[in-house]
């Protein structure tokens, strides 16, 4: 079986990392992606396939010229395409762009119906594939990368000047600013920071991106001391910063864009096993067993839930941090790599299969 891939964010980015290791049990080639140069990408893809005549194309991230290549591929080549992705594109656009809604919804509900199959980073996101007319599915959430062992968190308070007995709310993460709501993430823990009555209560943010700049001037202009901005870190020292983290800010809208999502955050905040904090979302009420903080709001960046998490700062102490601790699952297989990766690799030759059985005329190409 010959399988070729590609990453709509582009070649040498995360989400190719991610496609390529859940296809690691397989015979996966990837055809190359350059997310600047869009047009010439999806013709190069299209010429690519021609070419390889590979038995089944997966493409990770549902972007505009990927999905026509693989459309385009199917409708005139007959080869076959899945799809991966980890957020539904129509309310993402929605968000972003109204007036182009209706284009993307119509987009989306299009490559969900002639792909061969779906896989979702959330069973919602693949229970909405399959409403789209998606003919097979699965879920794949992630996984966290391998945690090295060691007292790593202390360190990094210590470089940082993080005070060893202070409660850190915190979040690791891209800090890429949304104009149209005025929202990046650690944006709701500096604004309740700023009503918090206590000293001993910090916040640290970990990442890069355009909103970087906005939270640092915020601190300025809300006088924040207890706040700590080391900028982007390497994947490898994700873990170390998470061990100087108490309480994990998990801040999602409760709409078509966040109630979808299983962020790669969630998988890394329960390895590191922290309690998190986050909005009413499916996954809180389905993956909670004690270890989760449900704050009212429909959004991180509204009144609703910044009062309730400055209250949660002022109210929580260090025994009610360690019992919710104690609740987080010491494994999950719905996040084991080696899991997702013998599911996905069965889900891929499955399809495969079905399409040989549906199209006598690839069966005789093969």
């Amino acid at each position: 079986m010959r399988i070729a891939y590609f990453a709509t964010q582009g070649s040498g980015s995360q989400d190719e990392e991610r496609i390529r290791d859940l296809l690691g049990m397989l015979d996966a080639r990837p055809l190359s992606f350059d997310r600047s140069a869009r047009v010439r990408s999806c013709l190069a893809v299209i010429r690519a396939v021609r070419k390889r005549r590979p038995d089944l194309v997966v493409m990770e991230g549902m972007g505009v010229a990927g999905g026509i290549s693989v459309l385009v591929s199917r409708w005139l080549l007959g080869v076959p395409y899945a799809v991966s992705s980890g957020d539904a594109i129509a309310p993402f656009v929605r968000r972003r762009r109204p007036t182009l809604a209706p284009i993307a919804g119509l987009y989306e509900r299009v490559l969900c119906r002639y792909c061969a199959g779906y896989i979702g980073w959330s069973p919602y996101l693949t229970g909405r594939a399959l409403t789209f007319g998606a003919p097979r599915a699965m879920t794949a959430p992630n996984w966290a990368p391998p945690r090295e062992h060691g007292a790593y968190g202390g360190e990094v308070r210590e470089r940082l000047g993080i005070p060893a007995d202070m409660v850190v709310f915190g979040i690791v993460g891209s800090l890429d600013w949304n104009s149209r709501v005025r929202y990046c993430y650690g944006l709701e823990l500096l604004l309740a920071l700023a009503r918090v009555r206590r000293e001993d209560i910090g916040v640290l943010i970990v990442g890069g991106g355009t909103g970087r700049e906005r939270l640092e001037a915020l601190m300025t202009e809300l006088a924040l001391s207890n706040v700590y901005l080391p900028g982007a870190v390497a994947r490898t020292d994700v873990s170390a910063h998470l061990d100087a983290i108490d309480v994990a800010s998990l801040p999602q809208s409760v709409d078509g864009v966040g109630a979808f999502r299983f962020t790669t955050k969630l998988s890394e905040y329960l390895s590191a096993r922290l309690p998190v904090v986050t909005g009413q979302l499916p996954a809180a009420y389905d993956l909670d067993d004690g270890w989760l903080w449900r704050l009212p709001g429909d959004a991180p960046w509204h009144e609703t839930y910044i009062a309730a998490l400055a209250q949660l700062m002022n109210d929580l102490s260090r025994s009610q941090i360690e019992d919710r601790r104690s609740r987080v699952p010491r494994s999950s297989d719905l996040f084991d790599f080696g899991r997702q990766r013998r599911h996905v690799a069965s889900f891929i030759e499955d399809l495969i299969r079905r399409e040989h059985r549906s199209s006598p005329e690839r069966r005789a190409e093969a």
